[in-house]
């Protein structure tokens, strides 16, 4: 099995501005694996938060895995042991995408339905970051003038309090009047109990229909309260990573955002959706800043999820990828083989040694 490592630049047409800071554009890795004559695709987007918050330590992380002798090791395999090395979480994503890719191409099967999955039918969200007033009137018909999404994710948690948040939420609510749009809320931990008790109800007399992530990944010993208080779904992202923390809070949130990036790939990616499940939760998928190979790993998984925030592609000029499209809202697989994308030819790429 041969591996190689690319580090591409992803340039944004807008930087995402959440809770924590400002996302502008940012490198990330492409992983092929080469074996029997075919190559799978894989994508890796580094994280501080991950343990790898460079394309350097990314691809530091995989050399030492692969250092351990995977060759002769099935998927599941390697994931163990990349678990046992605690090889960084967003690192080993490039990774375990790049084996799945090559499986099913292996299978001469798209990746949704090697996995059993049937297509989805969810629309996607568009991101809009935290931005003032006057920003998201320009930014709305940017985004939805011409295009085919039907929902809207709206970051808050502005550091600047709630009022800054009501007031870039009644803009949107304003700008898109026009637009046949769903609005969600993510406030990416930006709120304590009370803010999030008083915005969850703010936020359902306007038509949001969920919050995702209101309290701060660490504070939540909280949720049990908020859940109890809560007029909206509430779903946690940050403060749940892996399947292992979903017991934690089965009984005080409705539902589970999982990112490819965050777990460590498809292998745990379907671990989240059968624990989440078996609990009777709601399921989500997000993304990172990640180009279109990424984003196909996680449309092969989205046919049986409730909500898909599967966007970041859309956001790139350009994406140095193709094989995410979306057709009437939904970010759909191609029924080429394997997740169904690739680098583009013409894609500037440095390989890393």
């Amino acid at each position: 099995m041969k591996i190689n490592y690319f580090k591409v630049l992803l340039k944004k047409r807008f930087p995402l501005k959440i809770s924590r800071g400002v996302k502008g554009d940012s490198y990330n890795i492409f992983v092929s694996v080469e074996k029997d004559g075919i190559v799978g695709w894989g994508e890796a987007a580094p994280g501080k938060n991950e343990n790898a918050d460079s394309p350097e330590k990314v691809v530091d992380e995989l050399k030492r895995l692969v250092a351990s002798g995977i060759d002769d090791l099935s998927i599941y395999e390697i994931e163990a042991r990349a678990r046992a090395l605690k090889i960084a979480p967003c690192a080993y994503a490039g990774l375990d995408i790049a084996l799945w890719d090559w499986t099913a191409k292996k299978a001469k099967l798209p990746l949704y339905q090697l996995l059993g999955f049937p297509l989805p039918l969810q629309p996607t969200s568009m991101t809009i970051g935290i931005n003032p007033p006057e920003v998201v009137k320009e930014r709305i018909p940017l985004l939805l003038d011409g295009s085919r999404f039907k929902s809207l994710k709206i970051k808050l948690g502005s550091p600047e309090g709630i009022e800054a948040d009501k007031a870039m939420f009644e803009q949107v609510v304003e700008s898109s009047r026009n637009y046949d749009v769903k609005i969600r809320v993510d406030a990416n931990g930006g709120w304590d109990l009370n803010a999030a008790i008083h915005m969850s109800k703010w936020l359902a007399d306007r038509g949001v229909t969920y919050i995702e992530q209101p309290l701060k990944e660490g504070d939540e010993s909280n949720l049990p309260a908020l859940y109890k208080q809560s007029v909206l779904p509430i779903y946690v992202d940050e403060s749940c990573r892996f399947a292992h923390q979903i017991p934690n809070w089965a009984n005080a949130v409705h539902g589970v955002n999982f990112k490819l990036m965050k777990c460590g790939g498809i292998t745990e990616g379907l671990r989240i959706i059968s624990t989440a499940k078996s609990f009777g939760l709601k399921t989500m998928i997000g993304c990172m800043s990640e180009s279109s190979i990424a984003i196909a790993a996680g449309a092969a998984l989205s046919g049986v999820l409730d909500h898909i925030d599967l966007d970041s592609h859309y956001n790139l000029k350009p994406d140095p990828s193709s094989g995410a499209p979306l057709v009437e809202g939904v970010t759909q697989p191609t029924e080429n083989y394997g997740h169904g994308a690739a680098l583009n030819k013409e894609t500037n790429v440095t390989e890393i040694r």
